[in-house]
């Protein structure tokens, strides 16, 4: 089998491993069943989910097993890790409503061949208090789980009983999954360490100390100037593509530092080693072309939302660039214009100056005449040097859209209503 061990290292995707040279025999042995799990805290997974996800995947493409939890049951308690403070609790709908939303993206991300999506709902909601007080408290040291970074973090200002309880039940998953699913392995970001841990000592306690359970932790992703991989201006990138358009994702990817190229065409990338060192030579010979960063937004973004959604993002940002948006189409110019300024307008005829200002995009009927005559001001693509023009709204873009671009980069778009 492929040393998926080795591949992980050279991808600098390994933090911490419970026995490493143990896990590398067990890999090359035979095939296991892995697992990571998600709470349904949200209604889609963000570009951090990924991190952990991508291990799983090449497991996947290694020819193992990957098991994903997602938590109906520890979600509606919340994991207090790399938090500082509670979790507002949600309501059990919202719950369900949220894991309808990500088993329908795992399934995008994994397929339905040689993959599992699990809810430790199903096992955790049968466990009445005192199962849980007599069959896992009692296992549990509270000195050593007040150890444990993700506790230890939150004592100066406080944890409820309920999220100190947490790695508890994160360790009776992985007992769950040890028992029925065969799970081995459990892979978490390098802050789920402790929860890890706990739930491989349970599985020996209970199991035995022979009982052959690891853990592997993923590094934390910083950026080269030592900001949080994954943060924008906006906010989260999404992999729901409403929330952030595909066009979006794909601009994400290729707005990558040189310095950081490499490091996640890596991890984020299914290229072999030689094409990697290829684009990296390109990094260093030839940064301008940005060739690696073009290559690692279509890597990305064909995983993530598809083949074409590839090609739709690269026609949208050769029509931005070269200012020829006559061929995008209204889908197109709902991903790529989604943060320009933008008004609605109505389906009337009108004349140019008159409009341009009705629509705020000229300050002064003067401002707009000077503009027009002078060749700054294009609609849908044309150019507009008479004042006297008259613009239809419904002219192109299925009539939905009028996009004026005022000199070589201000865009602006109405919205016909």
């Amino acid at each position: 089998m492929t040393d998926i061990m080795a591949e992980l290292t050279w991808r600098d995707a390994i933090n911490q491993v419970i026995d490493e040279d143990g896990l590398k025999k067990l890999t090359q042995e035979k095939a296991i069943s892995l697992y990571c799990g998600v709470d349904p805290t949200g209604s889609s997974l963000h570009i951090g989910h990924l991190i952990p996800f991508m291990v799983l995947k090449r497991f996947q493409l290694a020819g193992h097993h990957p098991v994903i939890v997602i938590g109906g049951g520890t979600g509606a308690i919340g994991d207090p890790s790399g938090k500082n403070s509670e979790r507002k609790l949600q309501t059990m709908d919202q719950v369900q409503a949220n894991k309808d939303h990500l088993t329908a993206q795992m399934v995008k991300l994994f397929g339905t061949d040689n993959f599992t999506i699990v809810d430790n709902y199903d096992w955790l909601s049968k466990l009445s208090l005192l199962d849980f007080l007599r069959d896992y408290g009692k296992l549990f040291n509270v000195n050593t789980m007040l150890n444990k970074e993700i506790v230890a973090s939150r004592l100066e200002v406080g944890i409820s009983y309920t999220e100190f309880t947490y790695q508890i039940l994160q360790s009776i998953d992985f007992l769950h999954l040890y028992k029925y699913n065969d799970v081995q392995l459990q892979v978490g970001g390098a802050d789920q360490w402790g929860n890890i841990t706990a739930g491989t000592d349970l599985i020996h306690r209970q199991e035995g100390a022979d009982a052959k359970v690891f853990g592997l932790t993923i590094p934390l992703m910083l950026k080269a100037d030592g900001t949080k991989f994954g943060k924008t201006a906006g906010g989260a990138v999404w992999l729901d593509p409403e929330r952030t358009t595909p066009y979006e994702f794909y601009q994400f990817w290729l707005n990558q530092d040189d310095r950081d190229v490499v490091r996640y065409l890596k991890y984020f990338t299914f290229l072999s080693h030689a094409e990697i060192e290829d684009l990296a030579k390109e990094v260093a010979a030839a940064p301008e072309k940005r060739e690696a960063q073009r290559r690692l937004a279509q890597e990305v973004t064909k995983f993530v939302h598809g083949e074409q959604a590839v090609v739709e993002a690269e026609h949208i940002s050769k029509a931005l660039f070269s200012g020829d948006v006559t061929d995008l189409t209204a889908e197109e110019i709902e991903q790529g214009f989604r943060d320009v300024p933008s008004v609605d307008v109505t389906a009337d005829k009108a004349n140019i100056v008159q409009w341009l200002v009705d629509t705020k995009i000229e300050p002064s009927k003067r401002q707009a005449r000077e503009d027009v005559t002078n060749g700054a001001i294009t609609v849908n693509g044309q150019r507009i040097r008479e004042v006297d023009f008259e613009l239809d709204p419904k002219a192109a873009f299925d009539g939905r859209f009028v996009i004026v671009r005022r000199g070589k980069k201000r865009y602006f778009l109405a919205r016909v209503k």
